[in-house]
């Protein structure tokens, strides 16, 4: 922790709970390369991506369920 202050103390100076403190300082040495993992804008644009994902996934179930109706109607 930053200045030497414990994480509860912090927390509780800032009525916080004190996970999502340790999250927060976690997450900042991600983003500073202190620590491995996702960094934040590594998290967004995953998110985003997810997000994306879905949305094609959908557009090609939508264009499947056409061409089937397609081919029924034309027979």
């Amino acid at each position: 922790m930053p200045a030497g202050r414990p994480v509860g103390q912090v927390a509780k100076n800032f009525d916080l709970a004190e996970t999502a403190v340790r999250d927060w300082v976690r997450q900042a040495q991600i983003d500073a390369g202190e620590r491995d993992g996702l960094t934040s804008s590594e998290r967004e644009e995953l998110a985003a991506l997810r997000r994306e994902n879905r949305r094609l996934r959908e557009d090609v179930d939508i264009l499947k369920r056409a061409t089937a109706f397609f081919a029924t109607e034309t027979r």
